[in-house]
């Protein structure tokens, strides 16, 4: 049996103040070939801030 290649893989995001990866979250890699960047909430600088994709 074959297998099959999974096109939802893991992200993580990373405050791009601080660079620490506080989530973790999953994307579709064939439809979405960009970057993912949203604001999110980063403990660390206790503020809402952009975070970026990362491997």
């Amino acid at each position: 049996m074959a297998k099959k290649t999974d096109a939802r893989g893991v992200i993580y995001l990373a405050c791009t103040e601080c660079k620490e990866r506080n989530y973790t979250t999953s994307k579709n890699r064939k439809n979405d070939s960009q970057r993912l960047e949203l604001t999110k909430y980063c403990p660390r600088c206790r503020a809402h801030k952009p975070h970026k994709e990362t491997k």
